[in-house]
């Protein structure tokens, strides 16, 4: 499990296109009692609101988009490339069919009651600002819908504000 220090948003190094696109993150929602958390490769950061912000895509039949609905937060866990099975994990398992946070030996820490994985290398806490449904009128590329969304199971965008940052102590990063 590592050791934090919170640092600011601004100060973020890594690039959200690798992070996000290539890496992928954890979404983690819960309390201390109940959590689950998925793989997303959709979203990104920047400002909205006046606010710094991080917006993820979550798709509805997704366990976890329930706990996000519930919870006033959430957290974007960014994990080192020896996590990649895990990440895979996630991405394919349901935390409804089975306890997957223990299965993966992830450990679950809290920022208030926000959880958040220990193993991580920076750890968003988010506060959710917007949410909402994708709609298919609004999409401008007729692909779009063809390509991801045959099932017609449109994406939830929420946008949230960055509350806290929590980076790895690392001799390079300190």
């Amino acid at each position: 499990m590592n050791n934090f220090k919170e640092i600011k948003p601004e100060l973020i190094k890594k690039n959200p296109f690798s992070a996000i696109g290539k890496e992928w993150m954890l979404i983690a929602a819960g309390n201390r009692e109940k959590q689950n958390a998925m793989t997303a490769s959709w979203g990104g950061l920047g400002v909205m609101f006046g606010k710094n912000v991080a917006f993820v895509f979550v798709r509805p039949q997704r366990y976890t988009k329930e706990f996000m609905d519930r919870e006033e937060s959430f957290s974007l866990s960014f994990l080192d490339k020896q996590y990649r099975n895990i990440l895979n994990y996630f991405g394919t398992v349901s935390g409804r069919d089975e306890d997957k946070i223990t299965k993966s030996g992830l450990t679950v820490s809290y920022h208030g009651t926000t959880p958040y994985f220990g193993e991580a290398n920076l750890v968003l806490i988010c506060k959710k600002l917007f949410v909402q449904p994708l709609d298919t009128n609004a999409l401008a590329n007729e692909k779009i819908e063809a390509t991801w969304y045959p099932q017609k199971d449109y994406h939830t965008l929420y946008i949230a504000e960055i509350t806290n940052v929590l980076q790895e102590c690392r001799p390079n990063n300190l």
